[in-house]
């Protein structure tokens, strides 16, 4: 019997335009729960700078022990995934200036850690992506309520008090918000998060830009630019 001319050939999968081909983001995050539920809730109610352009977002520590998700190891294992998904995306027919070029991201704080500058550097040599919050990703949560301007002297438990004492984030928890565990209060819920990103986004590139020419990232107090990685990761541009 003669094959039907034009037909696909059974079994063999259509390759995609590149043009059509999403943009892998690799994601590595120092926390094990807000960030991952950040980006899920920025991904489910964001609006696209471009509609139609997708990204696919892929984890690649959502298991990895303790040790593993501090700044300097977070980077080193996040080089490697620079490689592979360039790599792949020459293959693929894309060249560094598509839209749909692949990036990795590491998302971690500056809480204690000592090697922030380090991890800066090794990022910026190997292309891996920065989204650092001082003195944690909790600011950046913050910012969504008010403009803060004062230091945290590198403590995340100051921050993280003052967001629990927001409105929107006591309409979360209810009468029962003094009693929330810290385990509990990691969950981001998107009543605190709904219709505020512009405000958040604004209060960040303020407090930001006060650190413009201080090369220690350890002395950024406070700071954060998790709005680059909304934008230039995910491709969105409000939620």
């Amino acid at each position: 019997m003669a094959r039907d001319k034009g037909r696909d050939t059974p079994g063999r999968k259509k390759r995609e335009p590149k043009e059509l081909r999403p943009r892998e983001v690799y994601v590595l995050t120092e926390g094990e729960v807000t960030e991952p539920d950040f980006v899920e809730y920025v991904r489910a109610h964001g609006t696209p700078i471009t509609p139609g352009r997708r990204v696919e977002v892929l984890y690649k520590n959502l298991n990895a022990p303790s040790k593993r998700r501090k700044p300097l190891p977070l980077v080193e294992e996040a080089i490697p995934f620079v490689v592979s998904a360039e790599r792949a995306a020459r293959k693929a027919g894309l060249e560094e200036e598509n839209w749909n070029w692949p990036q990795v991201w590491c998302l971690f704080d500056r809480d204690q850690h000592e090697d922030i500058p380090s991890a800066f550097a090794r990022a910026k040599k190997a292309g891996v992506k920065i989204a650092y919050s001082h003195p944690c990703f909790e600011l950046w949560r913050l910012l969504h309520y008010q403009n803060y301007t004062s230091t945290f002297g590198g403590v995340c438990e100051s921050a993280a008090g003052r967001l629990k004492q927001q409105p929107g984030f006591a309409q979360t928890y209810g009468p029962t918000i003094r009693s929330v565990s810290p385990e509990r209060a990691k969950r981001v819920m998107p009543e605190q998060l709904r219709g505020r990103y512009e405000k958040a986004r604004q209060f960040a590139e303020q407090r930001n830009a006060k650190h413009a020419r201080h090369p220690d990232q350890t002395q950024w107090d406070p700071y954060t630019n998790v709005w680059c990685f909304v934008e230039e990761g995910l491709g969105v541009r409000d939620y």
